[in-house]
């Protein structure tokens, strides 16, 4: 029994731990480049945007549809650089989050659709790497003061 735990749990165990760094830089990578291109096309069809914000009864859509491609777009660029990414997919959470709420809502009849929108599955990766950090290949760590005890 110890032998089958070793092979099936230990082994991958101590081959994930060599790849540690790859899960959030490609995750990141992946997320990034897909919310910059949103967020782009959306600042540059900002009449559209504000006009569907209005549509979901999003209040000051001429504000918040700005500020949400924004967040989008940069968020987007700081998710692919690891550039204040606790902070930009906390960003993104709600993003998700509003996204989910007011332009899926109605759509959901059950835990099988709420779990099949795209959103939810963005929603799954920015709430890890806002909690679990950019990893090991990211600008925040460039940025991070050395804490290197001298005596």
């Amino acid at each position: 029994m110890k032998y089958l735990v070793n092979v099936l749990i230990g082994w991958p165990e101590r081959v994930a731990q060599h790849l540690l760094w790859l899960a959030p830089l490609f995750a990141r990578i992946v997320v990034g480049w897909v919310f910059l291109w949103t967020g782009w096309g959306k600042l540059t069809h900002l009449p559209l945007v504000t006009e569907n914000f209005v549509g979901w009864g999003i209040p000051f859509p001429d504000i918040l549809a700005p500020f949400a491609s924004g967040i989008e777009f940069f968020g987007g660029i700081f998710l692919l650089l690891g550039l204040l990414t606790r902070i930009s997919a906390g960003a993104l959470c709600v993003v998700m989050l509003v996204a989910i709420r007011v332009a899926q809502w109605d759509d959901i009849d059950s835990l099988v659709t709420l779990l099949g929108f795209e959103e939810v599955m963005y929603l799954a990766l920015f709430l890890w790497l806002a909690i679990a950090g950019p990893g090991a290949i990211a600008v925040d760590n460039l940025l991070r003061p050395r804490t290197h005890s001298r005596a």
